[in-house]
């Protein structure tokens, strides 16, 4: 069956960075694009990234800052994400670009001096 699980959060202070993992399974995961979403208290998920053939798409509160990559060989999906703001702060999730219908628990980033 389709499995997310991410990890790799933390409690980090503004400025700072972390790198997300997620390893994924139960599909043919080469052939996917790949996306990072992330949910805030109190707002809904929104997409944050999306690495696809040839390059990779991000949410304009995050470029720049943040970067998308993957390891097909390990069904894993990465974000990297450097000069971390208050507002980065919430859970964050990985999924297809079109996501499937089961989600991961998430790992949660917080932003915070």
């Amino acid at each position: 069956q389709v499995q997310f699980v991410e990890s790799g959060g933390g409690l980090v202070q503004p400025g700072g960075s972390l790198r997300l993992s997620c390893a994924a399974s139960g599909f043919t995961f080469s052939i996917y694009y790949m996306s990072w979403y992330r949910q805030a208290p109190g707002k809904e998920r929104e997409l944050v990234a999306t690495i696809r053939s040839g390059g990779a798409d991000y949410a304009e509160a995050v470029k720049g800052r943040f970067a998308i990559t993957r390891d097909n060989a390990k069904n894993t999906v990465f974000l990297q994400m450097n000069s971390l703001k208050p507002e980065d702060t919430a859970v964050y999730y990985c999924n297809t670009r079109y996501p499937k219908p089961v989600w991961g628990q998430g790992t949660q980033v917080t932003v915070s001096s």
